[in-house]
């Protein structure tokens, strides 16, 4: 390589580099930026984490230490997360943990016995939230009213719900027992766009989306066109997470490296619109083939 080729490509590399860290310094890392969940007084990193499939406990307290401490014990209560809270509690970083303890019970009993086998479990006094699991419809009465007892006697601190029903979150936006929602979202499934953000209060409960993969089809090669990019998870988190009326995504990681790689795209902060556009793109193309 000549000299006056080498002093030019210097030149180029000192322009550049200094433009895009001072991009890079405008725009939040979702790692190390907490936020408060809602009109909950939780404060939480902007990734989540579940249980379900199965990531070693040692990446989980990693990620505990690089920021992510929204723990969802939820659909499978997974013995290497629930080691990782008691490792992190035995710290002395009780807290700072957010604990999330999911019930699927459909009888007030039923999800009396769920919570408070699953405080036993985890060693806890009481879990941050509770979050009433795959409701179709409004909980009954009866499930209310015990899970209030609860509340009062110091089982949980904030009650949550999820669903797949995108219409009941509107009707119980007047319902004062509830402060959290869970719902899906991803870049095929937009509907919370039109169906949930959009009849939102200024003081609105926390927010949780899940299945940002789309259980992993967004990243399979098959369902994408051989013109376009692949995503990666952390793509389908960042989109998400791009969304102002989200705080906060799970990521369900089954390998310390998932974990990493999730980590690492979620540092780099919002989606620029050219890839937010892409992102519709492949989500609409998902959307349509799994439909066929």
């Amino acid at each position: 390589m000549s000299k006056k080729r080498r002093f030019l490509l210097l030149c180029c590399f000192h322009l550049i580099i200094p433009i895009e860290l001072c991009r890079r310094r405008n725009m939040p890392d979702w790692i190390k930026q907490k936020i408060t969940l809602g009109k909950t007084s939780l404060i939480v990193g902007r990734l989540g984490i579940g249980a379900s499939y199965g990531a070693p406990t040692a990446a989980l307290e990693e990620a505990f230490e690089r920021g992510c401490n929204y723990f969802y014990w939820g659909a499978l209560r997974n013995s290497k997360m629930a080691e990782a809270i008691k490792n992190i509690i035995a710290r002395g970083k009780r807290d700072e943990l957010v604990i999330a303890i999911q019930d699927f019970r459909r009888t007030a009993k039923g999800v009396e016995k769920s919570l408070i086998r699953g405080l036993k479990k985890l060693d806890i006094d009481y879990a941050d939230v509770l979050l009433l699991g795959w409701h179709h419809n409004p909980p009954s009465s009866r499930i209310v009213e015990a899970v209030e007892r609860l509340r009062k006697i110091g089982a949980f601190r904030y009650l949550g719900i999820s669903s797949h029903n995108r219409s009941l979150f509107a009707g119980l936006l007047k319902d004062s027992h509830y402060d959290v929602f869970q719902f899906r979202y991803n870049a095929a499934h937009r509907g919370a766009e039109q169906d949930i953000f959009p009849y939102f209060p200024e003081e609105r409960p926390g927010t949780v989306a899940f299945q940002a993969t789309k259980r992993m089809t967004l990243v399979k090669s098959k369902r994408i066109p051989a013109r376009e990019k692949r995503p990666t998870a952390g793509d389908c988190y960042r989109f998400v997470l791009s969304h102002p009326s989200v705080d906060v995504v799970t990521m369900g990681p089954s390998k310390a490296e998932h974990v990493r790689e999730n980590l690492a795209e979620a540092a780099k902060g919002p989606m620029p619109a050219p890839e937010m556009e892409w992102m519709r793109r492949i989500g609409d193309y998902v959307n349509k083939k799994s439909q066929e």
